[in-house]
């Protein structure tokens, strides 16, 4: 395992990188706009949690379907290229839901078929963004520059729900929702003059062949497993993202509504700020000071935490309690998923590490399809406080057997 970097924030040292950054977080805004302005305009409408849950199913299936070829794809094409088609298919999405919107007739088909959509530009953004890394700063800040990648995102979740509000007050959600398209530009367009890609390596460092059948995935699929760092980071992500994942915040009106506030869009802007603000300051903390080295021990019992702080979340009642809560959630959530991402990209073998983090991503991404099922529908039979609860309390449980397979073999 590479040595951890000591000197904080060591990945902005590169110009590269800071740019990376930058645009990394404006893409994330609009995506985080995007969705704010569709989930609530489902709810409205509907008013369904099996809904917002088949909302969630639909988005993550190309994560599930499309992870692993969409890490051969980076392999086999500039990445840069493939992470500029991910940014054109959101800005398609954006104008999508605007003509939706503007026709202000939404059926559920068409919520589907954009989320599915919006769910293949984040499958070809995801695996590329996370190669590109690795051409852009040294190995021994990779974990640096995976933290501050996280960072940048939750920083995006953080104040996507406000620019989403002012565009909404502003121009209303028609003209909100077009000018959200503009915002993945900087992306596009730094990636077209960025120095990375294929002609600026090394003849050297020409990766292998890119994936192109089942029989490569299997054998990307056996290197994680002979491996026991990689094996438990990519299970313990598998598991978040099938019992958890992101699918309590499609859920977020019903909680906002169920905590009886005054003004129901400020509570639900308030709720997703407070998650996205926990992970913003677990960011800045981390850096600063260099803190929690990367470890499968360390990962597990944050992971642990986050699973008891939005089981608290989930049934708790009194608004400042649960906006503490989720602060708290999503600290550990951003320093315990960072960290897997790091040790995967860092111990992952070079002559397959495409493949490898095609895998990981389709267990971190694409199992939040079946988040949909067990917070989404479920919620719709027992309600979303208990579905939530509950699928808290199984992540705890299995998340506790991985430590207890992993946590003393690997420090």
């Amino acid at each position: 395992m590479s040595a951890v970097p000591k000197r904080s924030f060591s990945a902005l040292r590169h110009a590269g990188f800071r740019w990376f950054l930058v645009c990394s977080s404006l893409a994330m805004t609009a995506d985080v706009i995007e969705h704010v302005l569709s989930y609530y305009v489902i709810f409205q409408k509907f008013h369904s949690p099996a809904l917002a849950g088949a909302a969630v199913v639909s988005h993550w299936v190309p994560y599930l379907t499309l992870s692993v070829y969409a890490g051969g794809l980076a392999e086999r094409f500039d990445l840069r290229r493939v992470i500029q088609l991910g940014m054109l298919l959101f800005i398609g999405c954006s104008l999508a839901w605007g003509w939706v919107f503007l026709t202000g007739d939404a059926k559920q088909w068409q919520a589907v078929v954009l989320l599915i959509v919006h769910g293949i530009a984040g499958v070809l953004w995801g695996p590329a963004s996370q190669l590109l890394l690795h051409e852009i700063v040294p190995a021994e800040e990779l974990q640096s520059a995976v933290r501050l990648g996280a960072t940048g995102r939750y920083l995006g979740l953080l104040v996507g729900p406000g620019i989403g509000g002012v565009l909404f007050l502003v121009l209303g959600p028609v003209r909100g929702i077009f000018v959200n398209a503009l915002i993945y530009l900087p992306m596009v367009y730094w990636l077209w003059r960025a120095p990375y890609g294929p002609r600026f390596r090394p003849a050297s460092a020409q990766p292998t062949r890119a994936v192109r059948g089942f029989g490569d995935m299997l054998a990307a699929i056996r290197v994680i497993r002979e491996n026991p760092i990689l094996l438990s980071m990519t299970l313990l992500a598998a598991a978040a993202s099938f019992f958890i994942g992101n699918a309590y915040q499609a859920q977020m009106p019903g909680f906002a509504r169920d905590l009886g506030q005054a003004n129901m869009g400020v509570a639900y802007s308030a709720l997703l700020c407070a998650d996205a603000f926990g992970a913003l300051t677990a960011g800045i903390v981390l850096e600063s000071w260099a803190l929690l080295a990367p470890r499968p021990r360390t990962a597990i019992v944050l992971a642990l935490v986050w699973c008891a702080a939005l089981g608290g979340f989930a049934l708790a009642h009194a608004y400042a309690l649960v906006l503490g809560l989720l602060a708290i959630a999503g600290f550990v959530e951003l320093s315990f998923s960072s960290m897997a991402q790091a040790l995967v990209q860092m111990n992952a073998p070079v002559e397959v590490r495409a493949r490898v983090i095609g895998v990981f991503a389709m267990a971190s991404m694409g199992m939040r399809t079946f988040s949909g099922l067990t917070i989404g529908f479920l919620g719709s039979v027992i309600g979303i406080h208990w579905s939530l609860a509950w699928s808290a309390a199984a992540f705890f449980v299995v998340a506790s057997v991985l430590g207890r397979r992993f946590a003393w073999r690997v420090p």
